[in-house]
């Protein structure tokens, strides 16, 4: 769902809030062509992000995600997303309630800010379903955190709170509970009232030095990914799952 919610400013909310706003194949449709729309329109100057429901993301919807692996359709969608968000022109602000699991996590890696409720619950598990990191992260997560604690958030999988995704440098700021998209909206306002070329700029050359290798790390580790669906680790682990 996206809208103009200000001046130059289009919020794009995943809105599943019955699935804790689980991201499937029509959601990354969705949030590709919100995007693609926002790059396009030229009143638009600044793109913000959020979850319906206060709830960011719980990450890929693994029933979704099982009937794909099924399929031999492996994590286009995701990819395609991925790819998206993180070659984006126009700055993205992050606004994160509640769950940011997975691919919310890692969405977070390719925008420019983003602020988080000092409730909200984030976590990377891909080695607890069989499967390996995505998005980029095994690049960008030791860029920022530094590699110990990338290692920690990545190979152990544990949840994590606000203060530590902070400290990990996967958000600018945390916010008290239900005021993290005012904080959003406020930054997103601030970066729509700057000359848009000079941003744009900005941006590309903050993204510049790092986005080859980002590229190639999307691609790698979504043929890892891929492959790691159809291991019988990651279909224990999504039956399980289902089973709860």
């Amino acid at each position: 769902m996206s809208e103009t919610v200000a001046a130059g400013i289009m919020q794009i909310t995943m809105n599943r809030p019955d699935r804790r706003n689980a991201l499937d194949r029509a959601s990354y449709a969705g949030l590709i062509a919100a995007i693609g729309a926002a790059e396009t329109d030229a009143s638009i100057r600044a793109i913000l992000l959020t979850g319906a429901g206060g709830c960011f993301t719980s990450g890929n919807d693994i029933k979704d995600f099982a009937i794909a692996a099924a399929a031999g359709q492996g994590p286009r969608a995701a990819i395609d997303f991925l790819e998206v968000i993180s070659t984006a022109r126009k700055p993205i602000v992050a606004a994160v309630e509640g769950f940011a699991v997975g691919i919310g996590t890692t969405m977070l890696l390719h925008c420019d800010l983003a602020f988080a409720a000092r409730s909200a619950t984030f976590r990377l598990p891909f080695v607890t379903l069989g499967l390996c990191p995505e998005g980029g992260s095994s690049y960008l997560l030791p860029l920022v955190a530094g590699s110990k604690k990338a290692a920690e958030l990545l190979m152990l999988g544990e949840a994590f709170n606000a203060e530590t995704a902070a400290e990990a440098g996967l958000v600018n700021a945390v916010t008290e509970d239900g005021t993290a998209l005012e904080a959003g909206l406020a930054r997103a306002k601030a970066l729509a009232a700057l000359p848009p070329e000079s941003l744009a700029l900005t941006k590309m050359l903050l993204k510049r030095g790092a986005a080859q290798a980002v590229a190639e790390t999307i691609a790698t580790e979504a043929k890892h990914f891929g492959e790691r669906l159809k291991s019988p680790e990651a279909m224990a682990a999504f039956m399980s799952f289902l089973k709860k």
